[in-house]
C-alpha cells in the first residue's frame, strides 16, 4: 500500500473508465426529462401506447410478439423506472440547490434591507433631533410681535 505525504490534500479525482461529460447539460437534460414525465400528455402518450400493444398482442394472433402476461411491456416498464427515478431525484436536487441558492440571496437581500430601514430609522431621528432647536415661523411671528409690542410701549414712554 502507497503512502501519500500530505494527508490533509484530498486526492486528486479521477473519473472511472476515463468517462467524461458536463455536469450541468446532465442536469438540463434530467430536468427536461423529468418536466416531461410529469405531464399529462406522456401518460395519455403512454397509455395510447400499452392499449396499442396489448391490442396487438391480444388481437391479431399473427402479430403476437409478447403473449399475455406481457413479460417485454413489463421489462420495458421496468427500464423506464429504473432511468426515470434516478433523473427525477437528479432534477430535485438541482431544483434544491437553486432553491438554497435563492434562500441565500433572499436572506442577504432582507439583511441589507434591514441595514438600510435602520439607518434611515437612525437619520430620521438625527433630523428630527436638529429639527427640534429651529425655530418656527409661527415662532418667530410670536417673538417679534412681542418685539414690536415692548418697542411700542417704550416708545410711548
Amino acid at each position: 500500500m502507497k503512502k501519500r505525504d500530505n494527508l490533509a490534500r484530498p486526492r486528486d479525482r479521477q473519473t472511472p473508465l476515463g468517462v467524461h461529460y458536463n455536469s450541468d447539460a446532465f442536469g438540463r437534460f434530467s430536468e427536461s426529462i423529468a418536466r416531461l414525465m410529469g405531464t399529462a400528455r406522456f401518460l395519455i402518450i403512454q397509455t395510447v401506447l400499452v392499449i396499442i400493444w396489448i391490442s396487438l398482442n391480444v388481437l391479431f394472433l399473427s402479430l403476437q410478439w409478447d403473449k399475455y402476461p406481457f413479460i417485454l411491456l413489463n421489462l420495458m416498464f421496468s427500464v423506464q423506472a429504473a432511468y426515470a427515478a434516478p433523473l427525477i431525484l437528479l432534477s430535485q436536487n438541482r431544483q434544491e440547490l437553486r432553491d438554497r441558492r435563492q434562500a441565500e440571496t433572499d436572506r442577504a437581500v432582507a439583511a441589507s434591507t434591514q441595514a438600510n430601514a435602520e439607518f434611515l430609522a437612525r437619520e430620521l431621528a438625527s433630523v428630527r433631533l436638529v429639527l427640534a432647536n429651529v425655530v418656527t415661523v409661527d415662532e418667530l411671528r410670536d417673538q417679534l410681535e412681542e418685539v414690536v409690542k415692548l418697542l411700542n410701549q417704550q416708545n410711548a414712554k
